[in-house]
């Protein structure tokens, strides 16, 4: 499976940005899907993620309330609209294919595929 993530770009603080994860090579309706960023100097962290069936999200600590990931299994795609953006969700930011239908109990574990990111940019 290869993903692809888009939908990155420059934004003021107070935007937002919706970004999508499309997947080929497979299909990812039967498996969770995540997002997380890296910023430079920062190790990478997790964002968000999302069970098979959209039924149960996860969402890290500094997004909640924010962010909201979504996923349509007949486009073999997942999305992350991301609101009330901040300079310190500069990133890039990456989606995931875990290897079952839940993330791991870390919500780090568990990731089978990684994807390419794109790079958001908030300017203050």
């Amino acid at each position: 499976v290869q993903l692809q993530a888009s939908g990155g770009g420059l934004v003021q603080a107070g935007g937002s940005l919706r970004l999508s994860c499309a997947a080929s090579g497979g299909t990812i309706s039967s498996v969770a899907m995540g997002w997380f960023r890296q910023a430079p100097g920062k190790e990478r962290e997790f964002v968000a993620a999302i069970g098979w069936n959209g039924g149960i999200t996860y969402y890290g600590d500094s997004v909640k309330g924010r962010f909201t990931i979504s996923r349509d299994n007949a486009k073999n795609t997942v999305y992350l609209q991301m609101n009330s953006l901040k300079p310190e969700d500069t990133a890039v930011y990456s989606c995931a294919a875990y290897e079952q239908a839940y993330p791991g109990t870390g919500l780090v574990e568990g990731v089978q595929y990684w994807g390419k990111g794109t790079q958001v940019t908030v300017s203050s």
